[in-house]
C-alpha cells in the first residue's frame, strides 16, 4: 500500500487527527507527511479543513470480524488422544477477510461488524484498518467477547474441524443496520457473510434490490447457509463451495454436469452469478450468459483457511476492474492460489501488481 494510501486510511479513522500523529504512526517526519497531505489536497482525495474526505461509492462488507486460531497438526490426526500441534492466530471473519484483501488492492471497502472491548477486539481493528480498511462503522460492545474460529488442519493443510463461538453477531439486528443504513446507501455493491441473523440478511438484500444495490453473498457453512433459503432473489452473485450448494439447490453435486444444474436451479430463485468452489478442482462459474467450469491456478497448499475469503475478493476486484464475469473469476482464483501458499488468512504480501501479473501469466484453460 503506498503511503498516500496510507494517511487515507488513518484519516477515515480519524479526520481531525494531527499530521504529527500520522507521521508517528506511519514513521515518518511531519514534513514528510505535510508534503503527502498537499498532494492529497491538490488531487482532491481528501477536501477542506479536518481533511474531509469526498464521498465514493465504495464496497462495504457486513459481517464477522474475529479471531482465527489454527492448529496444524504435525503427524496424521490421531481422534481421542494428544497431537501435536502448532498455532498460529491471525484476524479472520469472511466478510473481514474479504474487505482486507480489497483493502489491501487500493479498493474504497468498509467493514460493518461487531467486536468485544477487548485485546481481541483491538487487535483486529488495528490489522484491519491499517490495510485501508474504513473501519468507524464497526460496533464495539463491552458485555460480549471478540469473535473466535477455531480451526485443526491435517498434515497436509486441509480442514479437519472448525470451532466457532459467534455469538456476538446476533447484536447485529434490523435496527443496528437501519442505523448504519446512511452509509450503506452509498456503496456501489454490498457484500454479506451468513455470520448475521437470518432476519437481517433479509432485510439487507430486499432493502438493497429495492434500493439498486448489487449483493454479494458468502454462505460461509452448510449450517449458516439455511438462513438464504426464505430468499435470493435480487442477490447478484452467491459463492457457495460445493456442500453449501448442494444445500442450497436441494440436489446432490457429484460431477461438473451437477455443477450446472444446481448453478441453474440457483439462478431460477433470483440470483444472477453462481460461483461453486471446488477446492483443488478449482470454480464452476454461471452468469446470465455463461457456464463452465475453471481449474485452480497450480499451487503447493500450505493452508486452506482464507482461500475461499480470497477468491471472493479476486472476484470483485476483477469486476470493479471492468473486467467480463470471466476474467473476474480468474482474478478471484490467482488470489485464492496466493493465500493457499501461505499459514495467513490473507496474503501478506498482496498489490494490485502482484495479481495483475499472476492472471496475465497464467494459462486460462476453461472446460
Amino acid at each position: 500500500m503506498t503511503k498516500e494510501s496510507q494517511i487515507i486510511s488513518i484519516i477515515q479513522r480519524n479526520p481531525f487527527i494531527s499530521q504529527q500523529e500520522i507521521a508517528d504512526e506511519l514513521s515518518l517526519s511531519r514534513s514528510a507527511v505535510a508534503g503527502y497531505i498537499s498532494s492529497l489536497l491538490k488531487s482532491g482525495r481528501i477536501k477542506g479543513r479536518a481533511y474531509i474526505l469526498p464521498e465514493l461509492r465504495g464496497i462495504t462488507c457486513i459481517g464477522g470480524a474475529h479471531l482465527d486460531r489454527k492448529a496444524l497438526c504435525k503427524e496424521s490426526i490421531q481422534y481421542e488422544t494428544s497431537n501435536p500441534v502448532s498455532i498460529t492466530e491471525t484476524c479472520g471473519g469472511v466478510v473481514r477477510n474479504i474487505s482486507e484483501n480489497l483493502g489491501r488492492l487500493g479498493c474504497n471497502v468498509s467493514l460493518i461488524s461487531y467486536v468485544g472491548h477487548d485485546k481481541e477486539g483491538d487487535w483486529v481493528l488495528k490489522n484491519t484498518g491499517k490495510h485501508g480498511v474504513n473501519i468507524s462503522q464497526v460496533q464495539r460492545d463491552s458485555g460480549q467477547s471478540t469473535g473466535t474460529y477455531t480451526a485443526l488442519l491435517g498434515k497436509n493443510g486441509d480442514l479437519a474441524v472448525a470451532l466457532a463461538d459467534m455469538n456476538i453477531y446476533e447484536q447485529m439486528t434490523v435496527p443496528f443496520i437501519m442505523e448504519k443504513w446512511p452509509h450503506i446507501a452509498l456503496s456501489s455493491m454490498v457484500v454479506l457473510d451468513t455470520n448475521l441473523p437470518e432476519k437481517t440478511l433479509f432485510y439487507i438484500t430486499e432493502r438493497c434490490k429495492l434500493e439498486g444495490i448489487p449483493v454479494m453473498v458468502d454462505p460461509v457453512s452448510n449450517l449458516k447457509a439455511k438462513k438464504l433459503m426464505k430468499s435470493l432473489d435480487g442477490i447478484h452473485s452467491i459463492l457457495p463451495n460445493k456442500e453449501e450448494a448442494e444445500m442450497i439447490a436441494g440436489m446432490k453435486i457429484e460431477s461438473m454436469d451437477d455443477c450446472k444444474k444446481a448453478s441453474k436451479s440457483i439462478q431460477e430463485r433470483g440470483v444472477k452469478n453462481v460461483i461453486i468452489t471446488l477446492g483443488s478442482e478449482g470454480v464452476y462459474a454461471a452468469s446470465e450468459n455463461e457456464s463452465l467450469h475453471l481449474p485452480a491456478f497450480p499451487v503447493n497448499t500450505v493452508d486452506v483457511t482464507g482461500a475461499g475469503d480470497a477468491f471472493a475478493a479476486g472476484y470483485l476486484f476483477g469486476l470493479f476492474q471492468n473486467e467480463g464475469f470471466v476474467k473476474a473469476c480468474r482474478y478471484g482464483l490467482a488470489l485464492a492460489s496466493l493465500t493457499l501458499q501461505t499459514g495467513m488468512s490473507v496474503y501478506p504480501h498482496l498489490t494490485e501488481e502482484t495479481i495483475t501479473q499472476l492472471v496475465e501469466e497464467t494459462e486460462c484453460i476453461s472446460i
